[in-house]
């Protein structure tokens, strides 16, 4: 019925822009809100929500990505079928099984998180029997560990867990090739370069953070995490690679475009397929889309549609999901504060890309700071100084490492060779993070409540427009 209101409204001051927009505005929130609640998992005997408090025996299968870090994995498992576990004496005796997989009509739903030693492994698609104590995730102190669950659709953790493997082959073939590929990649990586330079390498190719141990701290102090997060630098490196190969190939335009575009969507989900490298595949694609039609695409509607997208998918990204805000405040940033912030530096010598670099930096951390300070409550003083000093050389190390892995599987001395100038670079890196890490001002503790951080945006969405009208 509000809907429906609002629509009428909308159709009687639809030509006046204030009254439209407005309206139009409060729609699209209605609509948000309706969608976020039907996000909500209904506690029924065919969601394993309604289990939650119990201890049960789960068959599922591994339905994403296994989190591999220095203490364990992480996994999230769809569950199939499940049964009660009774405690008789000390004894765990459990009872048929509720549903059968056979029948999907009367099929368990719903996805569990448990995390495990680093070994035995599990891998995606690989069938699994878990006897365990259910729960519903709780906040921990100002951490919302549920909310951050939630942006997987998970609703339910598995804890004390005893696992046996049961099965293999479930879920999607190809996105066991995709994870079985990249296995193989992560392999040759850690052959290559030892730790913790394999995970660093890895962070730069395909977004891994899973073995940084130490360098995940002093990343966070120095305010360049960014580094090893994908974003949509690297979507626009495929896209030029693949440009290059089609063009040589001598590939027809159209039939180009959609193999940039699958191979767009396969790097996405190599790289974990995580909100924010999502928001920068889709943003691609739809940049390719609009040169393909022929129209020139701008940057904030764009965004908007991104967004759009993304949230009608996962209405949970938009609020506890700070991966995708950064990434999106961030290019934000890059499009709407660049031109106001290089005026300043217009003299700047551009040798080594040094405008640029500061430029960049300036742009990006003045868009992000109020949220970094919302959502984690620590301020890098150092961070512009160190992105200067290091973003210059990530594309090298990239492209280096990049045909270092290629090349071996074809010829390993070389890769060898090749790979040690990419740990130089790699070192480099190391030695100034760690340097400025070590200084007592490097970082500050600072929090903002969430009404000062939206004050903060309006004040410079303020000044961005006032600079763009007087430009």
């Amino acid at each position: 019925i509000s809907v429906l209101v609002l629509g009428i409204f909308i159709w009687i001051y639809w030509k006046n822009k204030i009254f439209r927009f407005v309206l139009l505005c409060i729609l699209f929130l209605v609509l948000g809100f309706f969608r976020y609640i039907i996000a909500i998992p209904q506690d029924s005997e065919k969601n394993i929500v309604h289990y939650a408090g119990q201890r049960m025996k789960v068959v599922g299968y591994v339905s994403s990505e296994p989190d591999v870090r220095l203490d364990g994995v992480r996994y999230i498992v769809e569950t199939q079928n499940i049964a009660s576990v009774q405690q008789r004496n000390n004894a765990h005796v459990e009872t048929q099984y509720f549903a059968s997989a056979q029948h999907d009509s009367n099929k368990i739903h719903g996805k569990i998180y448990f995390k495990s030693q680093l070994y035995p492994r599990y891998a995606y698609g690989d069938k699994l029997e878990l006897n365990c104590s259910l729960r519903a995730p709780e906040p921990v102190e100002d951490f919302r560990y549920d909310k951050y669950l939630a942006r997987y659709r998970v609703f339910v953790i598995c804890q004390e867990a005893k696992i046996k493997k049961i099965g293999y082959g479930e879920g999607s073939r190809f996105l066991r090739s995709v994870f079985g590929v990249k296995q193989v990649v992560a392999e040759r990586i850690n052959i290559i370069w030892h730790e913790p330079y394999a995970s660093f390498m890895a962070g730069l190719l395909y977004g891994y953070r899973g073995g940084l141990g130490e360098l995940n701290e002093l990343f966070s102090r120095t305010g360049v995490t960014h580094i090893v997060a994908i974003s949509g630098y690297n979507i626009t490196i495929i896209a030029t690679i693949l440009i290059t190969m089609c063009t040589h190939l001598y590939i027809p335009r159209k039939k180009a475009f959609w193999i940039i575009v699958i191979g767009i969507a396969v790097f996405v989900i190599f790289a974990g397929a995580s909100a924010s490298v999502v928001r920068a595949g889709i943003m691609g694609i739809i940049v390719l889309l609009a040169k393909q039609v022929g129209r020139a695409s701008k940057v904030g509607n764009v965004m908007m549609l991104t967004a759009v997208i993304m949230s009608l998918q996962n209405p949970y990204i938009l609020m506890w999901d700070a991966g995708f805000q950064l990434s999106f405040i961030s290019t934000l940033g890059l499009v709407y504060l660049v031109p106001v912030i290089e005026r300043p530096f217009i003299k700047l010598p551009e040798a080594f890309g040094m405008k640029e670099s500061l430029v960049t930096t300036l742009a990006a951390i003045a868009a992000t700071l109020p949220l970094i300070l919302y959502q984690f409550g620590r301020l890098s003083i150092v961070a512009p100084v160190v992105n200067i000093l290091i973003l210059w050389i990530l594309p090298w190390i990239m492209a280096i490492g990049f045909f270092t892995v290629v090349i071996s599987f074809v010829f390993k001395p070389l890769a060898i060779i090749m790979s040690w100038i990419a740990w130089i670079g790699m070192e480099y890196i190391v030695i100034i993070v760690r340097w400025f890490a070590n200084l007592r001002f490097a970082a500050a503790d600072v929090s903002f409540p969430i009404w000062v951080m939206f004050v903060l945006y309006v004040v410079m969405i303020f000044v961005v427009v006032r600079k763009s009208k007087g430009s």
